[in-house]
């Protein structure tokens, strides 16, 4: 048996990286799981990969209307909600001076505004009991050059886990924040020009993590699942951190 046997999820931003690897564990642990991506091929490529109990849904959670369609396609196909992984998120570098109207709209619209109206929308199809899983960051708690704004989203989020802890307690549904540390994704393409700068950028993050190294997008599954899984039944309103030490020390 698996740890999500008949359980239905629903993973934004599951197209790369911890999402897809999230998707992958889920399938493989009993779920059906519908995903989101904003790019259809990147999209069509991952239904493929995850080859089973999968549903692609192209949209951006910026998007309410997207969102909308989202949560009808889940309706007609499954009729309920059990999972949710809110883990679709950007991020950008903007020291303080620099900072554009378009770049903390586009951080904010995504990482707080989306995620709040992905919640929002799935409570009527979700399930008493249910587990709902933000993705923060640990930039939620520690100051970074060039970093403010998003660090401000994801403590936003953050915030939100605290206060829906409490609006959702009679529904019984959990909402924990999962926090990842530096994880080897592709999005660390978009901290470098030439594969020498990214390699140099890999390196510079390695060397801040106790653990001496990235983590890697299995490992965030894995505590995705966790928090998914009747085995975190007991835990509500925390986050959790995934940085192999980074941000205890």
């Amino acid at each position: 048996m698996g740890k999500l046997d008949n359980k239905v999820a629903v993973i934004t931003g599951g197209n790369s990286g911890m999402g897809l690897a999230t998707a992958q564990r889920f399938v493989s642990e009993g779920a059906y799981v519908f995903i989101t991506g904003r790019r259809q091929a990147e999209l069509d490529k991952a239904v493929d990969l995850i080859g089973k109990n999968v549903t692609g849904v192209q949209g951006d959670v910026s998007n309410l209307a997207d969102l909308d369609r989202l949560y009808a396609t889940v309706k007609e196909q499954k009729g309920r909600v059990d999972v949710l992984f809110a883990n679709a998120g950007v991020g950008e570098l903007a020291p303080l001076g620099s900072i554009t109207e378009e770049q903390f709209d586009k951080v904010f619209n995504i990482n707080v505004r989306g995620l709040l109206f992905t919640v929002q929308k799935a409570l009527p199809l979700f399930q008493d009991g249910g587990s709902i899983i933000l993705n923060a960051s640990i930039a939620s708690i520690k100051g970074m050059p060039a970093f403010s704004v998003y660090s401000a989203s994801k403590a936003a989020v953050r915030s939100f886990a605290r206060s829906w802890t409490v609006d959702l307690k009679g529904r019984k549904i959990r909402i924990n924040t999962l926090s990842p540390g530096p994880i080897d994704t592709p999005i660390l393409s978009g901290l470098a020009s030439t594969e020498e700068e990214l390699k140099q950028v890999k390196a510079d993050l390695a060397a801040q993590v106790p653990l001496g190294r990235m983590g890697t997008s299995d490992e965030i599954a894995n505590v995705a699942l966790f928090l998914a899984s009747d085995d975190s039944s007991y835990v509500t309103g925390i986050e959790l951190f995934v940085d192999g030490g980074m941000a205890q020390i």
